[in-house]
């Protein structure tokens, strides 16, 4: 599985984790083996599990007239992934990160959610 097919499997694995409000992987256990496998896949789904909080912040810190709250679920599961990849894997440029997390919130948000990713992200990574 390439990487960008592994941030859609991750954004569907965490934006099912959190409407569901679970506090681990026991997502993961619905997957074949080989997605299971994944090391990249597993990097960003344990990652974004694992520093949550401190991801959340993040994000939090350069909302605009916004809460985390307030955001759809698309949107914070994509938001916590590029902010993972930005702060915490360093072999991916910020701009490969930011670039993926439009592409994913263009597919998968609404007519709004990628210039609404662009703008966060860029603040996040000044």
């Amino acid at each position: 599985m390439n990487r960008h097919e592994a941030r859609k499997k991750a954004l569907q694995i965490i934006f099912s984790i959190d409407i569901h409000e679970m506090q681990s992987i026991h997502e993961m256990e619905h997957l074949d083996e080989q997605v299971r496998k994944d090391a990249f896949l597993n990097l960003l789904v344990n990652g974004v599990i694992n520093y949550k909080v401190e991801i959340d912040q993040i994000i939090s810190e350069k909302l605009k007239n916004w809460s985390l709250e307030r955001i759809a679920s698309v949107e914070k599961a994509i938001l916590r992934i590029a902010v993972f990849e930005i702060r915490y894997v360093e072999d991916i440029p910020v701009s490969v990160s930011i670039n993926e997390a439009i592409e994913l919130a263009n597919t998968f948000g609404d007519e709004k959610s990628g210039k609404f990713i662009n703008g966060v992200l860029s603040r996040i990574s000044d």
